[in-house]
């Protein structure tokens, strides 16, 4: 009989072989040394693979050639057949994606397994030997049902140097080439059998049918002997279902994943080792484990200095709390009392054993921030005190932690409130927005003016403004601030804020003061009236929102940025003089800005606003410049803390150093 690959129900790799046999495929029989039994025919009839006996005898003779150096010390092993290492419970799968399959072998890395792959789909150029999930899933533990491997003859699976034995072998098949839709894609059949040790257990076996459709999950279990060290487990296509519907090359035996686990109890005998090499071993171990140790002291020992450092650093009256207290308060850091995300890291919300809400940030291990930023924090925001700034009621410096608590906002941040999802955004009408309006300008005022300390904030924006249950505003977020001395001009300090929310003095030679904040202040009022985020706003060429604000300026239409839900419910008066003072607020040079106590008077109506139109000298080209400055320092430059304020998550959650919706 002619000899051909195709004809082969499993392909036989020179592995199969011993030394001295070998495959003529001149004379179509094995030559060499005799083997055993059925191996010493001199003719091997190939195509009787169909039958069941022959199957068995060059399955024997497979078995009785494969390698196992030494004992066999393999009991188990778990594929996840043409898709990814995984793991189910206890149990790893492992990876077999490579996309290999005509006449092919392939070893596991663990040595544990391997298989062969023979056939070639029918005038299919492309053949894919890994199929991918097209239906819709329904299984448990989709992670091996997503892909399977496929072949278009015979796809045989060896355990390799098993422990003799009798084994359990759980076979898991999901159909996921067809659908079950009115689609082309659900007419085809695929028809397959299953050997194991060379005996038929799934004869003309439909996987979509046994399972009850496509995309749905079906396990066969069976047991087998093992007595030469070897498995085989045979997925061959006898010719049945279809083999061009809905497309070729999606026919042949298909299987999602193996598992194979022992029915006995493993030898889990070790190597006999010499008393040099066990010495040696013993030697290398307690090496191992005093470096270990030493390396631990010494973390323990840094971060031990690390929190006396921290500790020292804060102000005697600053509440502490223990991290056990914390994570009772939020269950752990429990993921559903996740209120909001940070460039400091995430925020959570969390009830003290008296009932008190809280919120509590936690500095993250990829927090642009650190421990200056969160000393920075608390020893700013400690020693003031104002209805219009965020409370703080304490930290916690705890092992690898640190942790900022503060009152916990209802309506968390303003930027939510104004454009965030539609399922979060609030309906602010006029009042309310004047009201938020007027009590960062009284926070501003107080910092700038009022306190003991002159604190310059350096971020002031939207998701830096909270709201609490009544909506009144509080600015939040002290790790950028800096202290400003009697006397002092100007800060020079290295940049750092939120794009489109920086002063251009600022942003473009690190010239700092209180009216870089004013700027800020007016890019926000901005957005309170016309409900539209600065960095996201881009009508034609116009970059941001404060742009736009200009050129409706210049056209005599400042009204049109109200925001056009408040409908007629607005004062037109009050609207165009906030539009008009947050035009003054943010003018491109600081000294025509006014103070934020003349601010508080102009949005009570204590003043009359004049806001002069953009200068011509200051134009566009300044924010140019902006961009040149960033783009240089990104390239060398000391000032590398600049960071934009759009973000991928939508304009309520931006990426600046600073950001923190805290509560929700």
């Amino acid at each position: 009989m002619f000899l051909t690959n195709n004809m082969l129900s499993g392909s036989i790799p020179s592995w199969v072989l011993s030394s001295s046999q070998k495959l003529d495929l001149s004379k179509n029989n094995f030559t060499g040394s005799p083997a055993p039994s059925s191996c010493q025919q001199g003719n091997v009839n190939l195509v009787a693979s169909y039958s069941t006996n022959a199957r068995n005898s060059i399955n024997t003779c497979l078995m009785r050639s494969l390698p196992c150096a030494g004992k066999a010390r393999n009991y188990y092993m778990f594929i996840n057949c043409g898709g990814a290492k995984t793991t189910i419970g206890k149990d790893v799968y492992d990876e077999d994606s490579v996309q290999v399959g005509a006449s092919t072998f392939f070893q596991s890395e663990s040595g544990r397994w391997a298989y062969s792959s023979t056939g070639v789909f029918i005038s299919n150029p492309d053949p894919k030997y890994v199929a991918t999930n097209i239906s819709v899933l329904n299984v448990t533990n989709p992670d091996l049902y997503t892909t399977a491997r496929i072949s278009a003859g015979s796809l045989d699976y060896y355990g390799l140097c098993l422990q003799n034995g009798n084994y359990s072998v759980s076979l898991h098949f999901a159909e996921i080439m067809f659908s079950n839709d009115q689609t082309y894609s659900s007419v085809g059949r695929r028809i397959f059998d299953v050997s194991i040790q060379g005996e038929i257990v799934l004869k003309d076996f439909n996987i979509a049918e046994a399972a009850g459709g496509a995309g749905l999950a079906i396990i066969e279990n069976f047991t087998t002997l093992v007595t030469h060290n070897t498995l085989d487990i045979n997925f061959y296509w006898a010719g049945n279902g279809t083999n061009a519907i809905p497309n070729r090359g999606v026919y042949g035996p298909l299987v999602s994943a193996i598992a194979v686990t022992p029915n006995f109890k493993p030898d889990l005998f070790e190597r006999e080792l010499s008393l040099g090499a066990i010495l040696g071993i013993i030697a290398a171990s307690c090496m191992v484990i005093i470096l270990i140790l030493v390396a631990i002291w010494y973390y323990l020992r840094q971060r031990n200095l690390e929190d006396k450092e921290l500790r020292g650093a804060l102000d005697p009256q600053t509440g502490y709390f223990s991290l056990r207290q914390i994570k009772a308060a939020t269950k752990g850091f429990d993921y559903s009392n996740k209120i909001g995300e940070g460039g400091f890291g995430p925020v959570y919300k969390g009830v003290l054993p008296d009932g008190v809400i809280i919120a509590v940030k936690q500095l993250s291990s990829k927090s642009k921030q650190g421990n200056r930023e969160f000393i920075n924090e608390i020893g700013i925001i400690s020693a003031l005190q104002h209805p219009n700034l965020v409370k703080l009621l304490g930290c916690c410096i705890e092992g690898n932690q640190l942790l900022l608590i503060y009152e916990y906002m209802e309506n968390n941040s303003l930027a939510r409130a104004l454009f965030g999802p539609d399922e979060y955004r609030l309906k602010l009408d006029w009042s309310t927005r004047r009201k938020i309006c007027i009590g960062i300008a009284r926070g501003l005022a107080y910092l700038h003016e009022e306190s003991r300390l002159k604190i310059v904030h350096r971020d002031i924006k939207a998701t830096n403004v909270l709201l609490d249950k009544d909506l009144n505003a509080k600015i939040s977020d002290f790790g950028l601030a800096k202290l400003k001395e009697d006397g002092d001009t100007h800060i020079s300090t290295r940049i750092a804020g939120t794009i489109g929310y920086m002063a251009p003095e600022y942003a473009m030679r690190g010239y700092l003061t209180d009216k870089a904040d004013v700027y800020s202040f007016g890019v926000v009022t901005l957005e309170i009236v016309s409900g539209k985020s600065n960095s996201s706003f881009s009508p034609d060429e116009f970059v941001y929102l404060l742009d736009w604000a200009y050129v409706l300026k210049d056209r005599g239409n400042l009204i049109e940025l109200v925001d056009p839900s408040l409908g007629s419910h607005y004062s037109k008066s009050e609207a165009l003089n906030m539009l008009e003072l947050a035009l003054l607020c943010a003018n491109p040079s600081p000294t025509l800005r006014p103070t934020m106590s003349t601010v508080v008077s102009l949005l009570e109506g204590k003043q009359t606003i004049h806001a002069p139109s953009k200068p011509a000298s200051t134009d566009d080209d300044w924010k140019h410049k902006v961009f040149e400055r960033l783009s240089h320092d990104s390239q060398g430059s000391t000032s590398q803390t600049i960071s934009q304020s759009i973000s991928m998550d939508g304009p309520w959650m931006d990426s600046s150093v600073s950001v923190d919706p805290l509560h929700q």
